[in-house]
């Protein structure tokens, strides 16, 4: 029997709740639309993240979304991902930098177009866990992932490429 266009989409999405619960459990930290073009990668939490607080729901998240909305992505359009783990399973302590794996999972499940780093520590995760990509691009200064620059790598499961911004 032909499986429906919305049976399939429905798989899809509960195959994609049921990886971001899994992401949840060890301890990965996303806020916002898990859907979005763009994620936003932030190390550096303030002290209401870092007591569980929303991540970006401060005056920052609201820097985000006004500098977003700029760009052209909808306020409401994007997702955070903490380069640290939050409470989970204790596969990697509250506050310590998530494991490269572990990282590349979670920015693999959300399937982004772009990745934005918002600070040195999400930069550092990202230069650890795509360092065999990074260091394919010629000038060094983007292949380490300088302020400003933008790193167009590919991404392992994906057939497209993953802009990587830092500011």
């Amino acid at each position: 029997m032909p499986t429906s266009q919305s049976q399939k989409k429905e798989a899809i999405a509960q195959a994609t709740e049921q990886e971001l619960a899994s992401l949840a459990d060890r301890g990965v930290r996303i806020a916002g639309n898990a859907c979005s073009p763009i994620v936003l990668v932030k190390g550096d939490l303030d002290e209401a993240e870092c007591s569980g607080g929303e991540l970006a729901a401060g005056a920052d998240g609201a820097a985000l979304r006004k500098a977003l909305g700029a760009i052209g992505y909808a306020p409401e359009d994007f997702c955070v991902l903490a380069s640290v783990a939050g409470a989970g399973d204790g596969a990697v302590a509250a506050g310590e930098a998530l494991t490269c794996d572990l990282f590349r999972e979670a920015l693999e499940t959300l399937d982004p177009e772009a990745v934005l780093l918002l600070d040195n520590s999400a930069a550092d995760v990202m230069r650890e866990t795509y360092a065999d990509m990074l260091v394919a691009i010629d000038d060094f200064d983007t292949a380490m992932l300088k302020p400003g620059l933008v790193a167009h790598v590919q991404a392992a499961a994906c057939s497209r490429s993953m802009a990587l911004r830092r500011r």
